[in-house]
């Protein structure tokens, strides 16, 4: 029997497939969460993940799985973990390079996402022979994400949203149709794709998030001055997340980069 799991990242997109799988227009009754750490995703996600969409998912005669990475040991391992443990020098999120404050390498998405559901998938019976159907949440708007390799053996990707000619701005009817509230964007607190309004929000309204994502950002150029590195940063603006907004300069922002959350390539996250 082929698994079929919908990837649910716990945005607007994943969540709108979740109502249309529970009223049968999509044909995914398995949703598959990859959590990259209690201390990672942000808290308002997880907060509508285990308030809202599981007991839905339950409701409605749905499955939806939360997952974590873990080391070969067995033992649990998260991003924010990794990215502060002492002595390592790992960038796995997209950090800004302070000369063009374009996003540098990343495995961040490959290692707490699409592995830890390609692993899931396998331990359910998912072979190269048999592989799982992996569907993402990408609609019309983002076309451009979509991918036709998964790169995974035992796993295939499908897109049924596009199917169904959706776009992202079609997503809150649907799950406001079904009494729901609309979930936040969904990515990491510290994510470096986070628009400048997003990091305005945080700094307004959670302070002490903002203030550890500066810590973070901290950290980070602590040790890279320490292996006499170039300073990487949290926004494109070639300066520390704190100074960025000390004054709340986030009038022009926005116009440009405008789609920096969009960028994820995987599907995997932010949908």
């Amino acid at each position: 029997m082929t698994v079929r799991t919908f990837s649910y990242g716990g945005g607007w997109q994943s969540t709108a497939a979740l109502v249309l799988a529970a009223g049968g227009e999509l044909d995914y009754r398995v949703f598959v969460f990859a959590n990259v750490g209690e201390d990672s995703e942000y808290p308002g996600t997880l907060a509508y993940l285990h308030q809202v969409a599981i007991p839905f998912a339950a409701a409605q005669g749905l499955e939806l799985h939360e997952v974590h990475r873990r080391r070969r040991d067995g033992t649990p391992e998260t991003l924010y973990g990794r990215l502060t443990r002492p002595g390592s020098r790992s960038l796995p999120i997209p950090v800004r390079m302070p000369d063009t404050g374009a996003p540098g390498t990343r495995s961040c998405t490959v290692d707490f996402k699409i592995r830890v559901i390609a692993r899931w998938q396998r331990a359910h019976g998912a072979t190269p022979a048999a592989p799982a159907v992996t569907a993402l949440g990408i609609t019309l708007d983002e076309i451009g994400r979509a991918r036709t390799d998964s790169g995974i053996p035992h796993q295939v990707l499908a897109y049924p949203l596009l199917d169904l000619g959706l776009r992202r701005a079609d997503c809150p009817a649907v799950i406001t149709g079904a009494g729901l509230p609309m979930p936040p964007k969904s990515a990491c607190w510290f994510c470096p794709y986070h628009r400048p309004s997003q990091w305005q929000r945080m700094q307004r309204e959670e302070p002490e998030l903002f203030a550890q994502a500066c810590d973070l950002e901290a950290l980070l150029n602590t040790r890279r001055r320490e292996l006499g590195r170039d300073p990487v940063y949290l926004t494109r603006f070639g300066r520390p997340l704190g100074e960025v907004f000390a004054a709340r300069q986030g009038v022009l922002f926005d116009s440009h980069g405008a789609t920096d959350l969009e960028v994820c390539e995987s599907g995997y996250c932010m949908t």
